[in-house]
């Protein structure tokens, strides 16, 4: 796959580049100090976790109440 480097956008290729999708060790660590002096942010996040919580169907053999009974 060809791409190009998110740091310096060079071309880079998965099939001959050991660091892709950057072009080398570099631009990798460069990437890594961006989010760890949190220049890289995720604005919001992607869903609610507690209304994940209450949308998540009960497991039928989680119930107290069936517990023992297989068999």
């Amino acid at each position: 796959m060809k791409r190009h480097c998110p740091i310096c956008r060079k071309p880079t290729d998965s099939e001959t580049n050991a660091d892709f999708p950057f072009c080398s060790e570099r631009c990798q660590l460069l990437d890594l100090g961006n989010w760890a002096s949190e220049k890289y942010v995720i604005s919001n996040p992607v869903f609610d976790e507690s209304e994940e919580e209450d949308s998540r169907p009960s497991d039928p053999d989680d119930n107290d109440d069936n517990k023992g009974a297989h068999g």
